[in-house]
């Protein structure tokens, strides 16, 4: 059961969300969207940063009239925090409508040396 994102992963998350706003601003978009994808295979273990980087998704889907992605975060919102609490998730799952929700996927090499450095195992 996991509640709290280790330490040494925090920062490589926020770097993700703050990756992603930097990209929403200079409106690239697939760019900007890459960014929330990795944060959520990086967060999702964690209730409070998998539920937020669904929340940001669901926001993204409302800025480019996405309505395949706004439908398919809603269940993603409610569902993933209590997912991520019990220790459910489809690990890798990059989070977005385009995947269905239960499918785990590989984690890229670049995350997986992310994980490596904050001690987490995957």
């Amino acid at each position: 059961m996991n509640t709290v994102i280790p330490k040494k992963l925090k920062p490589f998350y926020l770097a993700e969300l703050n990756a992603y706003k930097c990209e929403v601003q200079k409106n690239n978009l697939h760019k900007a969207w890459q960014h929330l994808e990795r944060a959520h295979v990086i967060g999702q273990a964690y209730p409070y940063e998998h539920s937020y980087v669904h929340w940001k998704m669901l926001l993204f889907g409302i800025k480019i009239k996405n309505t395949k992605e706004v439908v398919g975060q809603i269940p993603r919102l409610v569902f993933g925090g209590i997912k991520s609490f019990v220790g459910t998730i489809p690990v890798g799952n990059t989070g977005g409508a385009n995947v269905p929700p239960l499918r785990p996927l590989p984690i890229s090499e670049e995350i997986q040396n992310i994980f490596k450095l904050a001690g987490v195992k995957k």
